[in-house]
């Protein structure tokens, strides 16, 4: 088991799958002679060549429309999107064909394709390439939208993608790229549509994914120190997604909180906070809690950049007052 990189990760698992298979094929801006905007297709191009290492124009409907194509024809490309505000300019492509073709041919031909792309704000981008839009593409069937937050998760979930028959989104946090962790040697190949308990507890659930859950396993280990036991669940899976293993959670603990780095108005939290009520609302002792971005155009400026972005201290401070607001009732003391 070595330590890696996410960025790494990412690498080795395109690296893996070009190897085994022939008709993994990559298409992208800048993604062979320069080698990626952030360096995961680096050293591809010299190892593969040209015909599966595709520099595109910059024309997202045009080679992600080329993607469609040659998965219903036997390939399985792997379209790497610079950042997720640029899938706006091939939406028409990603939800008009990628995800209905299979169902409007009756089944007669399959899109195995995948689009990765980066996505998060944090990094000084400003509101047009800051977004987290991962909700537009978990909100349409036919589609299937994974979000790795660990190195581990990144490799094996990009692994699970590339040999599935269907269109998948990965999304990848711009944050993560360098962060580093464990990944197993020898083939791992993820289970879409499953989440993780990444952290077992016993007195409240915090459920995130991508960074969020990163954040709340750091938050989960602040309050270890004091005597509190957080769940935290990584929906890894955004569509589909693990209602059961959420439910089990929040039934078990009793309180919830989700954190989502999206905006809050119909973002994943509020799909999160409607399956716990559907599924576990007799088991609560208090109501859901969300945390969220403002509801802003992210600005450039760093300092209000970080106040528009959720963060560890506005988690702690919301899941205490979620156990303040329920010792009374449980009896508990601090």
């Amino acid at each position: 088991m070595a330590e890696i990189t996410y960025r790494q990760a990412l690498h080795d698992a395109l690296r893996e799958e070009m190897t085994l298979d022939p008709s993994v094929i990559l298409l992208g801006e800048e993604i062979g002679i320069f080698e990626g905007s952030y360096k995961i297709t680096a050293g591809l191009l010299a190892e593969f060549g040209p015909e599966r290492v595709r520099d595109t124009p910059i024309a997202e409907e045009g080679f992600v429309g080329a993607a469609v194509g040659a998965a219903m024809l036997g390939m399985r490309p792997v379209v790497e999107i610079m950042t997720i505000n640029f899938s706006l300019l091939a939406i028409d492509q990603i939800v008009n064909h990628a995800a209905k073709i299979y169902g409007m041919f009756g089944g007669q031909t399959a899109v195995p394709m995948v689009i990765r792309t980066p996505g998060g704000g944090g990094q000084q981008l400003a509101a047009t390439h800051s977004q987290n839009l991962e909700v537009w593409y978990a909100h349409v069937p036919g589609l299937k939208v994974v979000a790795p937050a660990t190195p581990r998760d990144a490799k094996a979930m990009l692994t699970a993608a590339i040999r599935d028959d269907d269109p998948v989104i990965v999304l990848e946090n711009l944050a993560l790229y360098n962060t580093k962790g464990e990944v197993p040697d020898g083939e791992q190949v993820a289970t879409i549509g499953r989440a993780q308990v990444i952290k077992p507890g016993t007195d409240i659930t915090v459920v995130g994914y991508s960074r969020s859950a990163v954040i709340a396993l750091d938050v989960a280990a602040r309050f270890e120190s004091e005597g509190v036991s957080v769940e935290v669940v990584d929906l890894a899976s955004l569509r589909p997604l693990d209602r059961e293993t959420i439910c089990r959670s929040v039934s078990k603990t009793g309180r919830a909180v989700v954190l989502e780095d999206d905006w809050l108005t119909y973002g994943i939290g509020a799909e999160v906070a409607a399956s716990i009520a559907e599924g576990a609302f007799d088991y609560l002792d208090a109501p859901v809690r969300r945390v969220a971005a403002a509801e802003i155009p992210l600005p450039y400026a760093k300092s209000l950049e970080r106040i528009a972005l959720p963060d560890a201290d506005v988690l702690v401070r919301v899941i205490n007052e979620v156990l303040d607001a329920t010792r009374f009732t449980r009896g508990e003391s601090r």
